[in-house]
C-alpha cells in the first residue's frame, strides 16, 4: 500500500512537457524541457496557478469540435479553447456534454485535450475526469466493464472485490485518458429515505463502510504503475449519509453530533486517509453540532482545515463537490464561493457555475488582498504533486490503438460478472426459488434496459418471455396491461426501483396488482432493498443495480445456477412499525 509520504516523494520528480504535435495513434509528445513541480510553480503567472485551481467541463467529442454551447457558457468555441483560454487544472466529462461517444473517441478527445494543455500558459498536463461510481452513478457505459456499484458490493462483504472492481475501471479509465475518478463514495447511509445517496454508499455499517471504501482506494491508485492507474476521490466529507434531502436542490442540515460523527461518519475518510487517497471531496451540507458557522462544509474553515486537516491528518488534495449545485449557492454570489471555499481549506473547484466569474473572483481576491498568493502556492503544490504522483506530467497522453485491449475485455467482463454473482440477495422465499423451469414468463416494473435484459437472459435459458416496461410511475392503464400479460403465464417477475420514495408508490400498486392475480410473483428491488418491506409476497430479491451484469447474476440466481450468498448491507425498516426492522443488518437466505 502506498503511503502519502511515498507519494510525496514520487511528486518530487522531473516533469515532460510537450511541443510536439500528437501522432496519429495519440502517442506522446516528445519532451521539450524538464521542470519540477516548484520550477513549474516559479514560471506561472497568477492566471496561470488560479487555472489550475478549477476543474470544469467543455461540449464536444473533439477537442476541435466547435460547440454553440461552449461559446454560451465560456466565450470560445472548443474544448481545447476552453482549456487555454481559462489554464485549467482539469476537465470533468459527462454524457450530456457529447464528450463520451465511445472508448476510442473518448481517448481521443483525452489527446486532444492534453496536447491544447502542453501547448498554451503553463504547459501543465490536465487532471481529465468522471463519475464512474459504477451502479447507479456511471457515466461511460459499455463497452466499458460495469460492476452493480457499493452497495452490491457492501452485500457481497468482500474487499477484495471492492478493490478488484475499482482496478478494473480505473485501468480502463486511464486507457481512456481519464487520471481522475470522482469516487468511491465514502458516506455511511444510515438514513433509508436518503435521496441522493442509498446505493452509492457501501453500508449503514461504518466499519463495512470503512473498509470498502479503502479497499477502492488502493483498487483505484495502487493495482498497476501509477501511469496506469487513476485518482481517487473519496466523498463526501464530513459524511452525507443522513439526510432526506438532495443537496443538488437543497442545504441539508445534518444534526450529528461529536460522538456521532467519530462513530459513524468519520471511519471510512479515516481509512481513505490511511489508504492514501489522492482527494477526497466535500459535501454541501451544514453540520450545526459540528460547526457553527452556518455554512455549508465546503465552505467551513472549521470542516475541512479543522477536522479534515488537522484533525484527521489528511495532507492531499481537497475538491469541493459542484459550485453549480444549489446547496453551496444559497447565500453567496458565484465569484464569492471560491474564495470562501479556499479560505476554508479547499484546493481544486468543481465546476463553478460561471467559470468566468469565478476565476476573476479568485484573481482579484488575491489582487485585493483577500487571498495571498501563498494560499494559492499551497494549493496549486498539492494538485501538481499529484499529478507528478499518478504518472500525469510524465505522460499524461494514451495510445488509441490499445484501447480496445484495455477496455471491456473478455477478462474484465468475466471478473465483473463473478464478482457480480457474489452480490446478489434473497430477502423472502417461501420455497419458491430457485425456479422450477416454467414453460413461460413475464418480466415488468421499473427500467427498460433492465426489464429488456432480464427478459432476453432468461429467454436464454428455455421460457418463452415477454416483457413489459412501466417506469417509476406506472399508470392505471400500464397496470392493467402488465395484469392481463401475468394472467397469461406461468410466473411473473416485477422489478422495483425506490418504491418506497412517496413519488413512486404507483410501483407498489403495480406489484399488488400483480399478486392478486394468483400467478407466482418474484419481486427484485433492483436499486435500495427498502422496497422489500411494503409488499409481502413468496420471493423478494435486492440486486442493488438494474445493469445487465446485475440482471445476469438474477437470471442465474431464478434458475439455481448460483448460490445467493449476499447480505443485506443495510436494514430494511418495516413501515408500519417505527424501529423494527423488517429485514436486519446481515440478512440474506441462500439454498
Amino acid at each position: 500500500m502506498k503511503t502519502r509520504a511515498r507519494r510525496a516523494v514520487v511528486a518530487l520528480s522531473a516533469i515532460a512537457i510537450g511541443a510536439a504535435a500528437l501522432s496519429a495513434t495519440g502517442g506522446a509528445v516528445a519532451p521539450a524541457q524538464r521542470l519540477s513541480p516548484d520550477e513549474l510553480l516559479k514560471q506561472m503567472t497568477l492566471e496561470e496557478k488560479v487555472g489550475q485551481l478549477f476543474i470544469t467541463y467543455a461540449y464536444g467529442r473533439t477537442a476541435d469540435t466547435p460547440h454553440p454551447k461552449n461559446q454560451e457558457e465560456f466565450g470560445v468555441d472548443t474544448p481545447a479553447q476552453v482549456v487555454q483560454k481559462y489554464h485549467l487544472g482539469g476537465i470533468i466529462h459527462f454524457a450530456w456534454t457529447d464528450s463520451l461517444y465511445d472508448p476510442k473517441q473518448i481517448a481521443e478527445l483525452s489527446n486532444g485535450l492534453q496536447n491544447a494543455a502542453l501547448t498554451s500558459g503553463a504547459k501543465v498536463p490536465l487532471l481529465i475526469s468522471t463519475d464512474q461510481e459504477q451502479g447507479q452513478i456511471t457515466r461511460i457505459p459499455e463497452p466499458a466493464t460495469q460492476f452493480p456499484g457499493n452497495m452490491a458490493l457492501g452485500a457481497s462483504r468482500n474487499p477484495e472485490d471492492a478493490s478488484r472492481s475499482a482496478a478494473i475501471t480505473g485501468q480502463e479509465l486511464r486507457a481512456m485518458g481519464l487520471n481522475l475518478n470522482f469516487a468511491p463514495s465514502g458516506d455511511v447511509n444510515v438514513n433509508p429515505a436518503n435521496p441522493v445517496i442509498g446505493v452509492r454508499s457501501f453500508s449503514s455499517d461504518p466499519a463495512l463502510a470503512a473498509q470498502l471504501t479503502a479497499a477502492q482506494v488502493r483498487g483505484y491508485e495502487d493495482s498497476a504503475k501509477p501511469g496506469e492507474t487513476v485518482s481517487a476521490s473519496v466523498k463526501h466529507f464530513p459524511g452525507h449519509g443522513d439526510t432526506n434531502q438532495d443537496s443538488h436542490t437543497s442545504l441539508p442540515v445534518i444534526e450529528h453530533d461529536r460522538q456521532q460523527w467519530e462513530q459513524l461518519d468519520a471511519p471510512p475518510f479515516r481509512e481513505a486517509i490511511g489508504a492514501g487517497t489522492d482527494m477526497v471531496m466535500s459535501a454541501h451540507i451544514v453540520v450545526p453540532k459540528l460547526d457553527d458557522s452556518g455554512e455549508p462544509s465546503t465552505l467551513a474553515p472549521n470542516v475541512l482545515t479543522g477536522m479534515l486537516r488537522n484533525e484527521l491528518g489528511y495532507q492531499g488534495v481537497i475538491v469541493t463537490d459542484s459550485l453549480k449545485m444549489d446547496g453551496v449557492r444559497e447565500k453567496h454570489t458565484d465569484a464569492e464561493i471560491p474564495v470562501l471555499a479556499l479560505k476554508a481549506g479547499a484546493d481544486v473547484m468543481l465546476i463553478p457555475f460561471n467559470v468566468p466569474v469565478a476565476i476573476d473572483g479568485v484573481v482579484n481576491a488575491v489582487r485585493t488582498g483577500q487571498l495571498t498568493e501563498q494560499r494559492i502556492d499551497e494549493s496549486v503544490k498539492r494538485i501538481l504533486a499529484l499529478k507528478s504522483a499518478r504518472g500525469v506530467l510524465d505522460n499524461p497522453f494514451v495510445d488509441v490503438s490499445k484501447v480496445d485491449k484495455i477496455v471491456g475485455t473478455r477478462k474484465h467482463l468475466f471478473e465483473a460478472q463473478a464478482i457480480t454473482d457474489r452480490t446478489t440477495t434473497v430477502l423472502r422465499n417461501d420455497g419458491m426459488l430457485p425456479l422450477k423451469p416454467p414453460t413461460t414468463m413475464f418480466v415488468t416494473g421499473a427500467g427498460d434496459k433492465a426489464t429488456a435484459a432480464l427478459a432476453e437472459r432468461i429467454k436464454a435459458r428455455g421460457p418463452r418471455t415477454t416483457a413489459l416496461a412501466t417506469g417509476l410511475k406506472p399508470t392505471p392503464e400500464q397496470i392493467n396491461q402488465a395484469v392481463e400479460e401475468a394472467r397469461r403465464n406461468d410466473i411473473a417477475v416485477v422489478l422495483t426501483n425506490a418504491a418506497w420514495n412517496p413519488d413512486n408508490k404507483a410501483q407498489l400498486d403495480l406489484v399488488r396488482a400483480l399478486q392478486q392475480t394468483g400467478k407466482p410473483v418474484v419481486a427484485v428491488a433492483v436499486r435500495d432493498p427498502y422496497d422489500a418491506a411494503y409488499v409481502e409476497l413468496p420471493a423478494w430479491i435486492a440486486t442493488y443495480s438494474d445493469k445487465a451484469v446485475a440482471m445476469e447474476s438474477l437470471a442465474r440466481l431464478l434458475f439455481g445456477e448460483i448460490v445467493p450468498v449476499g447480505k443485506l448491507p443495510v436494514p430494511v425498516p418495516d413501515p408500519h412499525q417505527p424501529g423494527v426492522d423488517k429485514y436486519p443488518f446481515g440478512h440474506g437466505l441462500t439454498w
